[in-house]
């Protein structure tokens, strides 16, 4: 049951988010989501609710596209090695009062209920390659967590990674993101 939380925890994590091959920019489908991947008749159940209603006039104020970006690689240093997250969703969502609480739920290892269909648009995905290297094109300037999440061979349970990025207009950005 832990294992089917914590992917669909990255997803509330970031509000709802679709998911897109490596490198393709920022397109959205809004009939694929994050949160549903999983058990398709899976619910709120076992989720921790919010707190904070989604705040409209937040995300009114933010832009959904840019001319940023974003690259990097995915990765988990165990005991016995660097595990490398290949073929894992990338999703990049601005820092915002309701992001910042699903961002913290996630860091805790609990789930939030889902996010607010609303949210999508202002969510970037892509998935990682082989070697766990992402990009991610079209992005706006501003915060925004970046989160992944994979395996740990060595316990068997997916750990998600979250970190804050800054972003520039017209900046390229590349991070590791790792624990």
């Amino acid at each position: 049951m832990r294992q089917i939380l914590l992917p669909l925890l990255l997803g509330a994590v970031l509000a709802g988010c679709q998911a897109l091959p490596p490198s393709v920019g920022t397109q959205r489908d809004d009939s694929v989501d994050i949160t549903d991947i999983g058990d398709e008749h899976d619910t709120d159940r076992g989720r921790v609710p919010r707190q904070v209603d989604f705040p409209e006039d937040e995300y009114a104020a933010l832009e959904k596209t840019g001319n940023a970006a974003l690259s990097g690689r995915l990765t988990l240093d165990t005991a016995s090695g660097t595990v490398v997250g290949g073929g894992e969703t990338i999703s990049v969502a601005p820092v915002t009062t309701y992001s910042a609480e699903a961002a913290e739920q996630a860091l805790a290892g609990r789930a939030v209920e889902r996010a607010d269909p609303r949210a999508r648009a202002y969510t970037h995905t892509t998935r990682t390659d082989g070697n766990g290297y992402f990009m991610l094109r079209g992005l706006p300037s501003g915060n925004f967590y970046v989160s992944g999440s994979l395996v740990d061979p060595t316990s068997g349970q997916r750990r998600v990674i979250i970190h804050e990025v800054g972003l520039r207009d017209g900046q390229h950005r590349e991070i590791q993101l790792n624990r």
